[in-house]
């Protein structure tokens, strides 16, 4: 989260136009914290960013998702096969991918 956390801070802040100054003023803390904050010299709480984000306007979102399984269920398939079986597989892909790409090309 600090990484992104640190990213989120500094988005939310320019999206509502505001100088760090003021929104440390905002928060009640110095420009100085929210520079270190947005540069990552800090790992901000989630309440942190949270709290901040919010003082600039904005709301986060996290939502849980199912995750899409479509591509681990091929990788799984492509293990039971042998290496001459999945460089052959390799090969068709790449050819399929040229004709898409010359068909968009010629349209």
């Amino acid at each position: 989260m600090a990484t992104h956390g640190s990213d989120l801070v500094r988005e939310a802040r320019r999206r509502a136009r505001l100088t760090q100054r003021e929104l440390a003023d905002r928060a009640g803390t110095t420009q100085s914290s929210i520079a270190r904050l947005e540069s990552g010299r800090t790992r901000p709480a989630f309440d942190d960013v949270l709290r901040l984000v919010r003082l600039c306007g904005f709301d986060l979102e996290l939502r849980l998702v199912e995750r899409e399984s479509s591509e681990w269920m091929q990788a799984q398939e492509l293990l039971t096969r042998t290496p001459a079986e999945r460089l052959d597989h390799a090969l068709k892909v790449t050819r399929q991918v040229e004709e898409l790409r010359r068909a968009v090309r010629s349209a």
